[in-house]
């Protein structure tokens, strides 16, 4: 569901990584994201606005807040196969 939110967001590439953690007794979002090439030199105000329109749209869309970082260009590994595309980070109980 996330991806296709991200999808929809035209400044955005198809590049991310979903990361989960814990934050004290909650769960923790954070998804990072990678502009399309040919909007990689936008200001960081825009790159804010891009991020807090995705966070907005996932709260809407699905429930849950997350944190959004847009992430240079390459930030995201890239993988041959099938991509990983969310890691865990919370602690084994």
């Amino acid at each position: 569901q996330i991806e296709e939110l991200i999808l929809q967001q035209p400044m955005l590439s198809p590049h991310y990584l979903i990361e989960v953690w814990r934050d004290g007794h909650l769960d923790a979002v954070d998804v990072n994201v990678e502009l399309k090439r040919e909007y990689r030199f936008r200001l960081a105000v825009d790159k804010e606005h891009v991020a807090r329109a995705l966070q907005h749209h996932i709260k809407s869309f699905i429930g849950i807040s997350v944190q959004v970082r847009i992430v240079d260009i390459g930030g995201i590994e890239r993988s041959l196969g099938k991509a990983r595309r969310v890691i865990d980070k919370r602690p084994c109980e």
